[in-house]
């Protein structure tokens, strides 16, 4: 049966963020089952999952109280229009997440996913802008090396050419600001100061011009696994104020428990305007997406009838009863007293433990947050020099991960390590253990590669 699926794999899909053509050429994993924190292919081989199943999966796979809310809910109805109607799932987890999300988001928009969630409070900002007679306000700044989702909105206001370049000629300009990662400064701290002083000088320059500012907070996901300086967030909010601008705040991958808080923007007290969630926000079991705005960006939005004030956007499965169903059962998972200190004691393990990887030849720029690991392969490690991107380091790295029983996905050359928050203390001793071996067994055939290529 695998062979056959693999084959039927090979002939009929077409996967994201994959060239093809090596595809076809190599075997490939089936995931049939999951358990835990564990994926289970179709020949039984059992894989810890690094990444979460691309950084949603929350309390493990097959959870049981999660599985009960969707078969309850499913026993009911799976799904019915909110638009012109409303459904009992949808209105409770509206009111929920008003509740757990920082204070002043007080309007719940459903969605499908990150990348809906982020085209969502482009518009509602832009049109927001409008219904206050302030219709210059049509620019949005977003910050080097970011990712917001794979909408042509969102691309608009994303920085990784990798990605983007492609479709530029069909997406609306943006400003760019640097990343404190790319702005060179003496220390990490001086790199976020010299950033913030940059983003001043663009408000300024554009002031009356500027609808939003969207951030990844603390950390830059597909960008790199890029980690903000303390207070650097903070520093963008207070400059949003200043210039009257809309803060937008993409926790679609760092919300929900990652960083070690429900959402990333509470470590440092940050209250944006409009706050985008998805991923985990059903515990990686369907999707859904939520923006979140405050009661003021939604008062624009009433009016008569005849005025047009209206949000004109939607999509067919907005409030689905399943989705919204497993969201609340996920949330109340959150809500357990003991959830966020036994979260603390596995991010302190975790991060101990990934100290380790800095006696590895082939690892550089180690960092972390929260339950979130990163580091880059190096061919030279002194030097910080990466191995060229046609020796695919990163893709190896995770083949020989697949093999020792752990699932990762790489970015290029960076491995991210992001397991479900529900893995235990051995369990994260294990996946460290796996993918230091699988890092030190590829880093050096990649470096013998490397020798060889310059004696030819």
């Amino acid at each position: 049966m695998q062979k056959r699926l693999e084959n039927w794999d090979k002939s009929f899909l077409w996967h994201p963020f994959t060239q093809m053509k090596d595809w076809e050429e190599e075997s490939i994993c089936v995931i049939a089952r999951g358990q835990g924190v564990y994926l289970i292919d179709t020949d039984g081989n059992r894989y810890l999952d690094g990444i979460s199943s691309m950084w949603t999966n929350v309390h493990g796979h097959n959870h049981p109280q999660l599985n009960a809310a969707l078969t309850a809910q499913i026993e009911k109805i799976s799904h019915s229009t909110l638009l012109g109607f409303s459904n009992v799932p949808a209105i409770k987890l509206a009111k929920k997440l008003v509740e757990v999300t920082p204070p002043g988001l007080n309007r719940t928009f459903f969605s499908d996913n990150g990348s809906t969630a982020v085209e969502i409070a482009l518009k509602i900002a832009h049109q927001y802008w409008r219904h206050c007679g302030q219709e210059n306000r049509s620019k949005f700044v977003h910050l080097d090396q970011a990712y917001h989702g794979d909408t042509l909105g969102a691309v608009s206001v994303g920085g990784i050419d990798l990605f983007h370049q492609t479709f530029a000629p069909l997406t609306f300009s943006s400003i760019s600001t640097p990343t404190p990662d790319a702005c060179k400064g003496h220390s990490v701290e001086e790199d976020g100061d010299r950033c913030l002083d940059l983003l001043d000088q663009i408000l300024t320059r554009y002031q009356g011009q500027i609808a939003g500012i969207i951030v990844e907070p603390l950390v830059q996901g597909a960008g790199g696994m890029i980690i903000h300086p303390a207070g650097f967030l903070k520093g963008i909010e207070q400059l949003a104020q200043k210039y009257d601008v809309l803060l937008i705040v993409d926790e679609v991958m760092t919300g929900l428990g990652r960083t070690g808080q429900m959402w990333a923007c509470q470590r440092e007290q940050v209250e944006p305007d409009i706050l985008c969630s998805a991923k985990g926000l059903t515990a990686g079991y369907l999707p859904l997406a939520a923006t979140l705005t405050t009661e003021k960006i939604y008062t624009a939005f009433l009016g008569e009838y005849a005025e047009l004030k209206t949000f004109f956007h939607g999509h067919s499965f907005t409030g689905n009863q399943l989705g919204a169903a497993v969201a609340l059962a996920n949330l109340e998972l959150f809500d357990s007293p003991d959830f966020f200190p036994q979260l603390e004691n596995k991010i302190a393990h975790f991060q101990q433990r990934l100290q380790d990887f800095h006696t590895l030849d082939y690892v550089g720029n180690l960092r972390s947050i929260g339950l979130i690991g990163a580091f880059e392969l190096m061919s030279d490690k002194r030097k910080k020099i990466e191995f060229p991107f046609e020796q695919k380091a990163g893709i190896r790295v995770c083949q020989s991960a697949l093999k020792k029983g752990v699932m990762l996905r790489p970015l290029i050359n960076t491995i991210v390590l992001m397991p479900p928050l529900s893995i235990t203390i051995s369990e994260i001793d294990l996946l460290i253990d796996r993918v230091l071996s699988a890092v030190d067994q590829t880093g050096r055939e990649l470096v013998a590669e490397t020798q060889l290529l310059r004696h030819n």
